[in-house]
C-alpha cells in the first residue's frame, strides 16, 4: 500500500457544475494509467479539494459515488481515509443482474450468450484442465447424485459450472458464469425441475468422461444438449407463469367493457 500526493497524480482543476463526475473520471483515468493501484490511499480531502479547486461537498459526493461503484473504500479512524479497492467480481454479477431486471436483456439473448460462453469454456477445459480439476468435477457430480433436495442440487449445479470455469485458467470466465447462474436461478424453478435435475446429473458424468478424453467436439455437444434442456424448461415455466397474468388482464378488460 502506498500513499500518493495530489501533485504526483496531476489532477486538473475543475470548472463545471457537474464537478463530482469529472473528479470520478480523473480518478478512473489514473487507475487506467496505473498511477493508482489496488490498496493505494488517496490524498486527504483537504489536499484533493485544493488540487481539484472544488468544494469539500463536491469532493465528498465524488468519493461517495466511487465507493458505491466499488472503486474505493472509506476507512474511519486515525489511519483511515479513501483507499483504492481491490476488484470484486460480485459487483459485476450484481450489475449484470440489475441490467437484466431492468428489461434490457431478453431470456433468448441470455440463452444465446450462455450457450456461446459454455462452448468456449468446454473447449478450453479440454486443453487446460488438470487431473485435480477432473477429480473436483467428479466430486461435485457425485455430491449432486447424493443430495435429495432441489435447493441442494441446484447449489451443486452452480458449483459444477464454477469448477468448469476455473479449469479454463482464465478468471474472466468465472465472472461470466457466476453472473449467468445468479440471473438464471430465478427462472429455473418449476413443478418438473426435480425430474429435469435427475436427467442432468447423468449428463454431467458423460461430460466429465469426454473432458478426460480431451474430446472437445463430443464435450461441447454434450454441454449444448444439456443447456438446451434447461432452457426449454425455463421457457415452459415462463410461459406457464405468464398465462394467469394474461387471463387476469383480459378479464379486467372485459369487465371494463361491460360497464
Amino acid at each position: 500500500m502506498s500513499k500518493i500526493s495530489a501533485d504526483e497524480l496531476g489532477f486538473a482543476p475543475i470548472k463545471t457544475q457537474r464537478a463530482f463526475e469529472v473528479i470520478c473520471e480523473q480518478i478512473r483515468a489514473r487507475l487506467a494509467s496505473g498511477l493508482l493501484k489496488s490498496g493505494d490511499k488517496l490524498p486527504a480531502e483537504r489536499e484533493l479539494a485544493a488540487e481539484f479547486q472544488v468544494s469539500r461537498s463536491a469532493l465528498r459526493e465524488a468519493l461517495r459515488s466511487l465507493e458505491v461503484a466499488g472503486i474505493i473504500r472509506n476507512v474511519k479512524g486515525v489511519k483511515g481515509g479513501a483507499f483504492i479497492q481491490s476488484a470484486e467480481p460480485d459487483r459485476i454479477v450484481q450489475a449484470m443482474q440489475d441490467y437484466v431486471h431492468l428489461g434490457n436483456v431478453s431470456l433468448d439473448e441470455l440463452t444465446e450468450a450462455r450457450l456461446a460462453i459454455q462452448d468456449i469454456i468446454i473447449r478450453l477445459v479440454c486443453e487446460r484442465a488438470t487431473e485435480a480439476d477432473f477429480i473436483e468435477l467428479e466430486a461435485v457430480a457425485e455430491r449432486t447424485r447424493r443430495e435429495t433436495t432441489v435447493d441442494a442440487r441446484y447449489e451443486c449445479a452452480v458449483q459444477y459450472y464454477a469448477v468448469l470455469a476455473r479449469a479454463t485458467k482464465n478468471r474472466m470466465f468465472g465472472i461470466f458464469v457466476d453472473s449467468l447462474s445468479a440471473i438464471l436461478h430465478e427462472f429455473v424453478r418449476g413443478p418438473d425441475y426435480e425430474t429435469l435435475q435427475k436427467s442432468l446429473i447423468e449428463s454431467r458424468f458423460r461430460l466429465i468422461g469426454y473432458l478426460r478424453k480431451r474430446d472437445a467436439e463430443a464435450a461441447a455437444s454434450e454441454m449444448r444438449r444439456h443447456l438446451e434442456r434447461v432452457h426449454r424448461h425455463v421457457r415452459k415455466n415462463l410461459k406457464a407463469a405468464a398465462k394467469p397474468n394474461q387471463e387476469t388482464t383480459e378479464a379486467t378488460r372485459g369487465s371494463r367493457k361491460a360497464r
